[in-house]
């Protein structure tokens, strides 16, 4: 009988890594996918057409997974939820993100973007009436450092920014995605339908800022295909993966802290997809990110 458990467990955590992994190997993508698209379409072209096609995957995972009921037993509290978290995400963050990758090169817009669950943490004390540790605090400064080894090519001393407003974006965009998470806490409802719904207010979002701001054109099919693949991969198909993996792990730390390999995969993507040289202060700023991520969700007081 317990051998027959531990088989059944083993089976399941090797699923676990299997979702996780596809995820991963996706979400690695999209920072070169990003600064590609780019090349095409401004923020909010890509922004439109990608969230239409996430809009599209998304119904169509709820359609297969049968869960389309969920959609009319929402209530309408739910849905001022739903229009508040689609201005933080997808619009308010996308925007912003996509913005500093336009002034960036991906390799630091990316990065400084990972900074979010620090954000996380501070934003969690006056909004949740949580306690930051002695350890945490160590650890912000620890990503903060980071965060000024990456701006500054390593060079501490001179403080010379490639782009001020697009290091500023970059920073920005973490904490939307962090008020969007702090939010989505308190937001019991099963998940794919929230997102898909979220999405939907999203697209209205910046469809109405298009459309005032007259800004339209027909976009070339290298931009559109661009936008496929991010609304495919990095709104759509791969967060229902990673919710797979989480669901079949044993323990969430399985496979969660995974994720961290994500930014250092995306950076020699980057280097052969968009060509950037791989500076070695984006390196060593990304582990000081990631270390203090580490040891805020580890060392307590």
């Amino acid at each position: 009988m317990n051998l027959s458990y531990l088989r059944i467990a083993m089976k399941a955590q090797r699923k676990a890594y299997l979702y996780a992994f596809s995820a991963i190997a996706f979400w690695s993508t999209i920072g070169s996918a990003f600064k590609l698209s780019l090349r095409y379409l401004d923020p909010l072209e890509l922004l439109l057409f990608s969230s239409i096609v996430a809009c599209i995957v998304l119904l169509i995972i709820l359609l297969v997974q049968g869960k389309m009921s969920l959609l009319t037993k929402i209530s309408f509290n739910q849905i001022l939820m739903s229009a508040l978290m689609g201005m933080l995400n997808p619009f308010l963050y996308y925007v912003v993100l996509l913005k500093a990758y336009d002034l960036l090169p991906a390799q630091e817009a990316g990065t400084l973007n990972y900074i979010w669950p620090l954000v996380l943490v501070l934003l969690s004390v006056p909004l949740l009436g949580q306690k930051i540790s002695v350890w945490s605090i160590v650890a912000v400064f620890i990503s903060f450092l980071g965060i000024l080894v990456i701006s500054n090519h390593g060079n501490l001393l001179l403080l010379r920014f490639t782009s001020i407003p697009g290091v500023l974006l970059a920073l920005g965009s973490a904490i939307f995605w962090a008020l969007y998470w702090i939010i989505n806490l308190k937001d019991k409802r099963e998940a794919v339908s929230k997102l898909f719904l979220n999405f939907c207010f999203g697209l209205l979002y910046i469809v109405i800022t298009i459309a005032a701001a007259k800004h339209f054109r027909v976009p070339p099919w290298s931009g559109i295909a661009g936008a496929l693949y991010i609304g495919l991969f990095e709104m759509g198909i791969t967060f229902v993966l990673w919710l797979n993996a989480l669901r079949y792990s044993k323990t969430t730390a399985g496979v969660s802290n995974l994720i961290y390999l994500s930014p250092f995969i995306s950076l020699i993507i980057i280097h052969f997809t968009v060509g950037e040289a791989i500076l070695q202060s984006t390196v060593f700023g990304l582990a000081l990110i990631v270390s203090g991520i580490l040891m805020q969700q580890y060392l307590k007081d």
